[in-house]
């Protein structure tokens, strides 16, 4: 239950507010939304390459896009098989 109303209100803004052009900076990045394409979203990473022993994978280090869409992809898959089973069943 909501103590009121604004906190529905902003969901409701930010999730309409996403499909409107010119609202995100990059309109490709709602494609990696979770969820997307009844899958989990895969991992995220940024800067710097090695944080405290956690490492950023090579294949997205590479500059390769196609490695890079690959390896999100299977990430999706494995991250919904461990987390969402449930999704996968539909397939």
């Amino acid at each position: 239950m909501l103590s009121g109303g604004e906190l529905a209100a902003a969901v409701v803004v930010d999730a309409i507010g996403r499909l409107l052009p010119g609202v995100l900076n990059d309109e490709t990045s709602a494609l990696f939304d979770s969820f997307q394409d009844d899958l989990l979203a895969p991992p995220v990473y940024t800067r710097p390459a090695d944080f405290r022993g956690w490492q950023v994978p090579e294949v997205l280090l590479s500059g390769d896009p196609k490695k890079v869409d690959a390896w999100r992809h299977e990430q999706s898959i494995k991250r919904t098989e461990e987390r969402r089973p449930g999704l996968l069943d539909n397939e």
